[in-house]
């Protein structure tokens, strides 16, 4: 029955082989536990209480949530696709609800390092430096993706009102207010980058030919910059998101306000950043307490 269903992978679904390794991996694994618990067992006679016992049992030796997830969506699979052919009457594991996946912390910039990056240290006065400095502060004081800074235009800021017009996923709009050390940076941005460049995009933030800057850009753009002032394995754009919601949550910004300058759909998606925040209470208890 298993080689059918590889046979049925390989040919008619055109997977690759490493898949395939990998669902016959699964597929043994599990028939190999059935028929210990009873010999008589078979793939038609196995019942959800087995399968559910199956997933306990891989989860008792240590793998992690992802690897069993990947077994049980292998013998999923493989019900299907006998069922559909009626090998089985039935499919046992249909029902049968695998563990949660462990959400990573997110990562973010500690505040004293941002200050250095930003107050610390002299920054030339050109188009390259105004443009990365100008970056740098938008995405740690306004909470941006990376696809929203580069979709923003000129007509996006909005200095009277002192706002951004962000378009965000899904094309959803939203209004992030700016303060004082950010309007004064894009307007010095804004004067240098027509002085030096050609003006051939609406855009806000330009490459030296004036085309607009890609995700590729602005991450290599951040990515430079943060390997100054801190260790972390991650300084991406997205990193300084992280660092936006953090700094707000711990200088006393309530969770609905950091989620809609964020533009979550849910505060539920916000609330990781209270448990990277509470991470940080205990990191500092811990070294500050004499007896932490």
């Amino acid at each position: 029955m298993i080689d059918l269903f590889l046979s049925y992978l390989r040919y008619e679904r055109n997977r690759s082989e490493l898949t395939v390794v990998r669902y016959e991996r699964s597929l043994n694994d599990f028939e190999t536990y059935f028929k210990q618990l009873d010999n008589s067992l078979t793939w038609a006679s196995v019942d959800a209480d087995i399968v559910r016992a199956w997933v306990e049992s891989l989860m008792d030796k240590g793998n992690k949530a992802t690897t069993v997830n990947a077994d049980l969506s292998a013998v999923r699979s493989f019900y299907r696709f006998a069922l559909a052919r009626n090998i089985v009457s039935r499919d046992p594991a249909c029902h049968v609800v695998g563990p949660k996946k462990e959400k990573p912390l997110p990562q973010f910039v500690k505040e004293s390092e941002m200050d250095e990056l930003l107050d610390g240290r002299e920054w030339e006065h050109n188009f390259i430096n105004e443009r990365a400095r100008t970056i740098l502060i938008l995405l740690y004081e306004a909470g941006l993706r990376r696809s929203e800074l580069t979709a923003l235009d000129d007509d996006d800021v909005d200095f009277a009102q002192r706002q951004i017009h962000v378009t965000g996923k899904g094309r959803k709009q939203r209004m992030v207010p700016f303060g004082q050390e950010l309007a004064t940076a894009l307007s010095d941005y804004i004067d240098v980058r027509n002085d030096e460049t050609e003006r051939c995009s609406t855009a806000l933030f330009v490459d030296k030919k004036g085309r607009r800057m890609t995700g590729g850009q602005v991450y290599s753009v951040v990515c430079k910059h943060l390997s100054e002032v801190t260790m972390l394995k991650k300084r991406s754009p997205h990193v300084l998101r992280h660092s936006f919601a953090t700094a707000m949550l711990n200088h006393g910004a309530g969770l609905e306000n950091v989620s809609q300058l964020l533009g979550h759909e849910s505060v539920e998606t916000t609330e990781i950043y209270t448990h990277a925040t509470f991470e940080q209470l205990k990191r500092v208890y811990k070294e500050a307490h004499p007896r932490g």
